[in-house]
């Protein structure tokens, strides 16, 4: 899946807006992030953090965690491996 496969995904969901912020995608719901791209290949999620634990337990090769978002409600999403139903499921849940 690619960064723009997201946007359709992201903007099925009711309520959800696109916008731009220093040349990268965002995604948000009355105001608040749900997403935005990480890089070419990658978006960050804003999820809660047994959320996340859920989705590094069941998908450990597509959702990591950098050091500095350690202490944050958020996950990134590697792209390139990721089923549309995975990137569904983890916008919804964000």
């Amino acid at each position: 899946m690619e960064v723009a496969e997201v946007s359709g995904v992201a903007l099925a969901l009711d309520g959800v807006k696109e916008s731009t912020a220093g040349g990268m995608l965002r995604w948000t719901l009355d105001g608040r992030l749900v997403a935005r791209q990480y890089d070419d290949s990658a978006i960050v999620l804003r999820i809660g953090f047994e959320e996340r634990e859920r989705l590094l337990r069941a998908h450990p090769e597509l959702f990591f965690v950098p050091p500095r978002f350690d202490a944050h409600m958020k996950v990134v999403l590697r792209l390139t491996d990721a089923e549309p139903a995975v990137v569904a499921s983890a916008l919804r849940a964000a």
